[in-house]
């Protein structure tokens, strides 16, 4: 016998394909069985069509086309043998799936296989309707399908429940003729058929409100009196699982229930008492029982119930937390962390077994625990959570310390009840895990340290000491740097000692050691290095006696080839030797940061930079945080040449505080008064940041990512003391060699209100008017004041109204704060909003400028923009 003819036994064809050692021989079998196949398709061999098929289905499992047999599929159904339809159905669900055209001529064979008097042909039909029929389909044949719902053997009503689960998620129109035979099938006693009856109704109760009303009026009552009768059914061989009569029912029945309880008090109360029952009669020592437990939970806690069954509930999760099967116990977290906006105070009752889970060997458990404790920490338990916490941190996975650290930082910052208790458990997380904390964590609590003027004494004695023991962790370093550069004097003295606090004997070279420990270490990165050298600065300050040695520890990093370190070392070395009339204003203390406002920023109120990209947060000058539009159209003006380099003083002073690497978009800050030649410089080593010249306060500073560590920039913190190193390359070699030669304080020059200009209507609308009013000041003509004034002729109110502008390349704008986010209606109030403009190209170009303003008109956002080009020629 050829063993690739129609005549080829199925078994042998796998024998021999099996055999094959190789893909490439494995190929050549199934190419000549299927060249075989396709002469025998040719031939129109009725007598071995249905081999042939069986052949065909085994290649396709084995991954190779077999289209060319889909329309033998269809032949084979139309046969009237069972034994040849069952073929061609099997067939048909394994070649076609519902985006077949050819599917289409299968319709009328399947609705007279559906009204056939064999039962087992019409099971095939409903099969094979159930896995591929498309919505055309389901329209043709849903009648029939509704029909066997009521037929008389229970496998057929089975299937055709199955069957018109997927008509109705096909075509949701024809639920409502499912309900009334559905809600028949739901008394059923073949647990098969009820089975089924059940997902079918959940299904109709997904796709319609009516059919869910409908079942809750009609069938709660039936469907607790079937959960209740499965719970107390006595032992029967065929639905027995580990000594659970039918837990597949049971939990069918519990979820359907959970439907129809949901948001519904009255159906809630008829299924309160079996779901009790429930709850305590099933056994909890096997995989079958958890199941229902678990299902039992869920349904508590969907339901509209009084708390006691919710106790019981969690009680239920506090079990299973105690289970040795970590699948177990990580659904029971999974569950307690829903169930604690329910009833939080039950959940705190298993906060010790919660947090031994926080301590498992299972990855999964511990991450998921320590997400439920974050939850559980309130304002009474805080203080011996985190104490749990952090004695856990010291023991902890390294893989696992960088979550758990978040976690502790979140929840001591959030819940701190006082500031020492704050300081002390970042020290102790820092200490233990400094090189996980993120960026924000050590900036927020020098923002803290700040603010706590009566804990500066404790808070650097505490961190010299923490220096000793956990030198390694960069963020403690960092700290300690910092905090011992701003008050090293209050440790050498030991001012500010607390009852608590034991003593400790510090001397000037002692402090100087720890930062030179430091910036030698081999960890320390250029942020902590700079840091060092701006701390080095303050403590020349602070420590005169130790002036010469901090000198020679600075003058090692100027070899660096580091530029940031290098140009630091050569500026602060200027400074320790040649300028000390100007040294003590320029190290004095940073001032108190704004911890309010950091904190909003950090929280995404108030983000701390202007970003150009689409969706970027962005920062309103009237405070009132926006997603930022695309701010192209905003900035789409004609790119002009930068202004010339000038060898001037005041503008060499300028172009390194950030002329050359001005943002288009300016935001609101602090006003900056006019100053004299010192007080520039004093900006100048107090800000280090372009920032500063567009009036951000140090609290935007802070803001600051690290994550560009490929430039040169240094953490803001540390550039709050340090000079900028982004103008150096252009900069001749004498002037980086001796930046501060020749500024001495600049003679006071006499007031003058300098020329006059008209008034501006810079933009006007049917409803707004916008006026500018010039000034400027003598000796400065590049630079024009501009007074905004905002008025509202319509007679509604605009609330949360903003401005914003940009102004090319050659211009640089700063926005001071508006005088309110308000706009009263009627002319009867204003917003006046100053702005001050630099042109760098004065007397070559006129000022040009781009608007937008928002605001909100009965909760409905506005927005108006305009170019602004008719501004005075001299300006």
């Amino acid at each position: 016998m050829n063993p690739f003819s129609s005549e080829t036994r199925l078994r042998d064809m796998i024998r021999a394909i099996r055999a094959c050692k190789t893909a490439a021989e494995e190929r050549a079998v199934v190419r000549k069985e299927c060249a075989s196949i396709r002469a025998a398709v040719s031939d129109n061999d009725n007598d071995y069509r249905h081999r042939n098929l069986a052949k065909l289905m085994f290649i396709h499992m084995l991954g190779y086309p077999t289209h060319f047999g889909q329309m033998e599929c269809l032949k084979l159904i139309a046969a009237p043998g069972f034994p040849e339809k069952r073929i061609g159905y099997l067939g048909l669900m394994l070649l076609l799936d519902e985006r077949q055209e050819v599917l289409m001529l299968v319709t009328n064979s399947l609705k007279q296989d559906l009204n056939h008097t064999n039962q087992y042909i019409v099971g095939l039909a409903l099969c094979a309707l159930g896995n591929i029929s498309s919505a055309e389909m389901a329209r043709d044949l849903a009648p029939e399908v509704e029909r066997l719902l009521q037929f008389r053997d229970p496998n057929v009503r089975k299937k055709a429940a199955l069957c018109s689960i997927r008509i109705i998620k096909k075509v949701p129109d024809l639920a409502e003729n499912f309900v009334n035979p559905v809600a028949s099938l739901l008394k059923e006693k073949h647990h098969g058929v009820l089975l089924t009856a059940i997902q079918l109704c959940a299904d109709l109760c997904t796709v319609s409100e009516e059919a869910l009303e409908y079942f809750r009026k009609k069938c709660t009552e039936g469907l607790v009196k079937v959960l209740k009768d499965a719970v107390n059914s006595p032992y029967a061989p065929e639905y027995d699982i580990s000594g659970i009569s039918d837990p597949f029912l049971q939990i069918r029945l519990l979820r359907i229930l959970r439907i129809l309880g949901h948001g519904d008090a009255d159906a809630s109360d008829l299924m309160n008492d079996i779901l009790a029952q429930v709850a305590t009669k099933t056994e909890s020592n096997k995989n079958a029982g958890n199941a229902i437990l678990y299902e039992c939970v869920e349904t508590i806690m969907s339901i509209e119930d009084s708390g006691g069954l919710r106790v019981l509930a969690i009680n239920i999760l506090g079990r299973f937390l105690s289970n040795r099967d970590n699948n177990i116990r990580y659904v029971a977290l999974n569950m307690l962390m829903k169930a604690i906006s329910v009833d939080g105070q039950a959940v705190q009752r298993h906060r010790a077994t919660i947090l031994e889970c926080v301590k498992d060997s299972d990855a999964s458990i511990r991450k998921r625990a320590l997400e439920l404790v974050y939850l559980l920490v309130n304002e009474t338990n805080v203080k011996p959570l985190t104490k749990e916490l952090i004695d856990y941190l010291e023991v902890s996975d390294q893989d696992f310390k960088g979550d758990l650290t978040a976690k502790i930082c979140s929840i001591v910052e959030k819940l701190s009840p006082e500031k020492i208790w704050y300081i002390d458990q970042m020290l102790k997380v820092l200490c233990e895990a400094g090189n996980y904390v993120k960026d924000e964590v050590w900036h927020g609590l020098i923002v803290v340290i700040t603010n706590a003027s009566n804990l500066h004494g404790y808070t650097v004695r505490s961190l010299y000491r923490a220096i000793q023991t956990s030198g390694d962790q960069e963020a403690v370093v960092r700290v300690a740097v910092w905090c011992i550069g701003e008050y090293g004097d209050l440790l050498v003295n030991n001012i500010g000692m607390l009852e608590l606090e034991e003593p400790i004997t510090v001397t000037e070279n002692d402090t100087v050691d720890v930062i030179e420990v430091a910036i030698k270490h081999h960890t320390s990165d250029l942020t902590t290095r700079a840091m060092c050298l701006t701390a080095l600065l303050k403590l020349s300050s602070r420590f005169p006696s130790c002036s010469q040695r901090i000198k020679d520890i600075v003058n090692q990093s100027k070899g660096s080839l580091l530029l940031e370190l290098q140009q630091r070392s050569i500026e602060f070395d200027s400074i320790i030797e040649k300028h000390q009339n100007l040294r003590s204003a320029l190290v004095e203390r940073m001032p108190v940061l704004d911890e309010a406002t950091y904190s909003g920023r950090r929280a995404g109120s108030l983000p701390a930079a202007v970003s150009t990209s689409q969706g970027n947060p962005l920062q309103i000058p009237n405070g009132v945080h926006k997603t930022a539009a695309p701010l192209l159209d905003l900035l789409d003006l004609s790119a002009d040449d930068p202004a010339p380099q000038s060898s001037s003083s005041p503008n060499f002073l300028q172009d390194l505080l950030g002329g050359d690497i001005l943002s288009s978009v300016s935001q609101s800050g602090t006003t900056q008064p006019q100053k004299s030649g010192a007080d520039v410089l004093l900006d100048l080593l107090s800000t280090g940041s372009s920032l500063a010249q567009n009036g951000s306060s140090t609290a935007d500073i802070l803001l600051i990512s690290q994550d560009n560590k490929n430039k040169t920039s240094v953490n803001a913190l540390d550039s709050l003391s340090s000079p900028m190193a982004n103008s150096a390359q252009s900069l001749p070699a004498s002037s980086i060699m001796d930046l501060l030669d020749g500024f001495g304080p600049s003679p006071t020059v006499p007031n003058d209100n300098g020329p006059a200009y008209p008034p501006l209507v810079a933009f006007e609308s049917s409803s707004l008017s916008l006026v500018f009013n010039f000034s400027k000041q003598p000796g400065s003509p590049h630079i024009t004041q501009i007074e905004a004034n905002f008025t509202n002729k319509s007679s509604d109110i605009y609330t949360d109204f903003i401005f914003q502008a940009a102004v090319p390349k050659f211009l640089q704008l700063h926005l001071e704060p508006a005088s309110s986010n308000t706009l009263p209606g009627s002319g009867n109030g204003s917003i006046t909003q100053k702005l001050r403009v630099t042109n760098n190209q004065h007397g070559k170009k006129s000022l040009v400028m781009r608007i937008r303003i928002s605001y909100k008109l009965n909760n409905k956002d506005m927005l108006e923009e305009g170019q602004i080009s008719n501004f005075p020629r001299d300006l």
